[in-house]
């Protein structure tokens, strides 16, 4: 593609951006290139549509951007800012005491300020490493469940205990469970108890309600979606079967926090657009992901979802920035302890 092309291709797609009407040759002429005649461009056009960037959705109409004119788009970007890079904090949620309050108020943030659905994923992931399981007794017959990854990050849950168990007991079903699971990560530990090597012994026997709960804990991963209804305010999503099919894809958020997990295990920013989504019901879309991390380790991601018509560099930095305030917020996490929801 020579300068030409790659110029008529990106004025194609602002300008679809900013309309959401197929673009023709006058508009180009007009707003873009004043010095070329309307023959020239549509021979432009012609060619970018043979290269797959541009389709035409009606005869005689304009042409729109494909999924590949958009992945064109933004591989012709500058790299984001560094991680390290300071962050305004402008606009940005504060860490007041509790993180997830403070990680809610980050999903609704990207909602607001991108104008899309605003989803954050968070800890832990599969591949963390646990370093230590505690199980610290409470009143009655219950215990805290405590939860500490290599990087520090500790999450808690209070446990039902049945049959109820003495404090010393409980104390040594901790020791048991920190021997089994520490060192291992999260998915480690999920296949150990999906098919334990001899669910006849004695920690299975006598406390398998507690390893069920501490494995649920385990499995699971608060996915925060704010602003779903956004994406009625944008044409693509008028057809109310798609939007049918796609809100119900939010509800689902299983299937989300899988598709997050996947994207997390690419560490940084990530664009899937259209075609490029596993997720069936999401092709009419573009995701915009980064991830998020804790001493240098990644423990969640988080993005927004809209169509593919974006503007990209400005959804892009705002994701960025972000992901790099959450991590910024959370280095100074020393106490709080996460407790999901």
């Amino acid at each position: 593609m020579d300068a030409r092309h790659r110029d008529v291709l990106v004025a194609v797609i602002r300008e679809y951006i900013d309309s959401t009407e197929p673009i023709g040759s006058r508009v180009l002429v007009r707003r873009h290139f004043p010095s070329l005649s309307a023959a020239t461009l549509r021979n432009v056009m012609a060619d970018l549509e043979e290269m797959g960037y541009l389709v035409q959705p009606h005869t005689s109409a304009g042409r729109v951007p494909t999924d590949k004119a958009y992945r064109f788009y933004v591989e012709s970007f500058p790299p984001p800012q560094s991680p390290k890079a300071a962050v305004s904090g402008e606009g940005l949620p504060t860490r007041r005491p509790g993180i997830d309050g403070f990680m809610e108020r980050t999903s609704s943030h990207l909602s607001s300020a991108t104008k899309l659905t605003g989803l954050l994923l968070a800890p832990p992931l599969k591949q963390t490493t646990l370093a230590r399981v505690d199980l610290i007794p409470l009143e009655d017959d219950r215990a805290l469940a405590v939860l500490v990854t290599d990087a520090g990050w500790v999450t808690a849950r209070a446990v039902t205990l049945d049959p109820p168990l003495a404090a010393d007991e409980v104390r040594a079903v901790g020791r048991e469970l920190n021997r089994r699971y520490g060192g291992h990560t999260v998915q480690d530990v999920l296949d150990m108890e999906t098919a334990p090597s001899d669910p006849l012994d004695a920690l299975h026997t006598r406390t398998r309600d507690v390893i069920e709960q501490i494995v649920a804990l385990l499995r699971g991963r608060t996915l925060y979606v704010s602003g779903a209804i956004n994406m009625l305010d944008h044409p693509e999503f008028w057809n109310i079967d798609t939007t049918r099919e796609l809100l119900r894809t939010f509800e689902q958020k299983e299937r989300l926090a899988d598709l997050m997990t996947a994207l997390a295990g690419g560490e940084g920013l990530s664009v899937t657009i259209g075609e490029e989504n596993p997720v069936a019901e999401m092709r009419e879309c573009t995701l915009i992901t980064s991830t998020y991390t804790y001493r240098d380790q990644v423990i969640g991601i988080l993005g927004v979802v809209g169509p593919r018509r974006l503007p990209y560099p400005e959804v892009i930095s705002i994701v960025n920035e972000t992901a790099r305030h959450v991590t910024d917020a959370l280095s100074r996490v020393r106490q709080d302890l996460y407790l999901p929801s």
